[in-house]
């Protein structure tokens, strides 16, 4: 199929809405965030900027489905309303044809999208969480460094590693912690096979505690069964703040299911995180499809106002379905996969239904 003038005419409406819609989106989403979260800390405004340079990778790749279902209907809904859609239905044009260069271009977005969240956006995110958590917040110990085989963190004059991390169970595997005096000269560690997270107290099971005395320099170590540690006010955020998922890319994140697999550990909300990177590239797409038959199906009615309550109703449905489908994978309602891509499969379904309603 060759590209004509009408196309070009299409897909340039379409990148204008798309762009226009992208950046709305993301100013409101940073003037937000910086009103309700950063401006309480008072941090400089060089500091600001890096975090937010950081972030707004994030944003975009969050915000990207919405303005692509805003540059959808926006397009469609202004051919209609000025009678082009009309001459282009009267020349022998179908609305597939019609909407072909809207999806083509949306397809190399989902492609783009697919890439900032697998390539860019794992490093991007450990990088913004520095600048939020030891930076902004100042807050050191509530950053964590999520790697493929352990966790990095600090506590005040504490630094431990622990190599899986259940969050939800609140329970890590192969904990190591170094404590050090105000020299940062080592003087005791502690290591333990399993440990239950509760909140500041810490219940160690089957490790050791080696004490580093100054005065004979000869390391004491002494085994436990069972032992409870009172860790810093901080380290209790240690659940929220690790998401392994978020800074992993694709092969890391199946390599971390897999050795947690072999470990016997519940690994499900992780195999959904997986499944759900692939679906939510294919989102944009999804939601440019279901936002065709409602921009066409309403006799030249191109009023903004109705446009963009149109898009907020079908991203709001959207990702009411999404997030449900997500949430009961997650509790091992539907498997992995299914969690995953069958709110797309069912929207896609949908729309399917509505354009065949269409009388054009």
């Amino acid at each position: 199929m060759f590209i004509t003038l009408i196309d070009r005419y299409i897909a340039r409406l379409f990148a204008g809405f798309f762009v226009a819609g992208l950046v709305v989106f993301v100013t409101l989403f940073v003037t937000v965030d910086f009103m309700s979260n950063i401006n309480r800390f008072d941090a400089p405004a060089e500091m600001v900027g890096r975090f937010y340079a950081y972030a707004i990778p994030g944003i975009v790749y969050q915000m990207i489905p919405v303005a692509c279902l805003l540059g959808t209907i926006f397009t469609l809904s202004a051919l209609n309303k000025n009678n082009e859609l009309v001459a282009l239905f009267s020349s022998g044009m179908s609305l597939a044809r019609v909407s072909a260069p809207i999806l083509a271009i949306v397809v190399l977005i989902s492609g783009v999208s697919f890439w900032l969240g697998d390539r860019v956006l794992p490093v991007i995110t450990q990088k913004k969480n520095y600048v939020y958590y030891v930076e902004v917040r100042k807050q050191p110990g509530l950053y964590s460094t999520v790697k493929t085989n352990k966790i990095w963190y600090r506590s005040n004059n504490i630094l431990f590693n622990i190599k899986t991390l259940q969050a939800e169970a609140s329970r890590a595997q192969g904990l190591t912690m170094y404590y050090f005096d105000g020299d940062w000269q080592l003087i005791q560690m502690i290591t333990a096979a399993q440990v239950a997270l509760n909140g500041e107290a810490w219940d160690l099971e089957k490790g050791a505690v080696t004490i580093f005395p100054k005065e004979t320099n000869i390391p004491m170590t002494q085994e436990f069964e069972k032992k409870t540690i009172t860790m810093g006010e901080d380290s209790s955020d240690l659940q929220s703040t690790t998401r392994a998922s978020e800074m992993l890319s694709l092969r890391e994140l199946d390599r971390f299911i897999e050795r947690n697999k072999e470990a016997g550990l519940d690994t499900l909300r992780y195999e959904v995180d997986y499944h759900a990177k692939f679906s939510f590239a294919f989102a944009a797409f999804v939601m440019s499809f279901i936002g065709i038959p409602f921009s066409v199906n309403r006799q030249r009615s191109g009023s903004a106002a109705v446009n963009i309550g149109l898009c907020v109703g079908l991203a709001f449905g959207y990702w009411s379905a999404y997030s449900s489908g997500l949430t009961l994978g997650q509790h091992g309602a539907l498997s992995p996969i299914l969690a995953a891509w069958v709110p797309n499969i069912v929207v896609l379904a949908l729309s399917v239904l509505f354009l065949l309603r269409l009388k054009k």
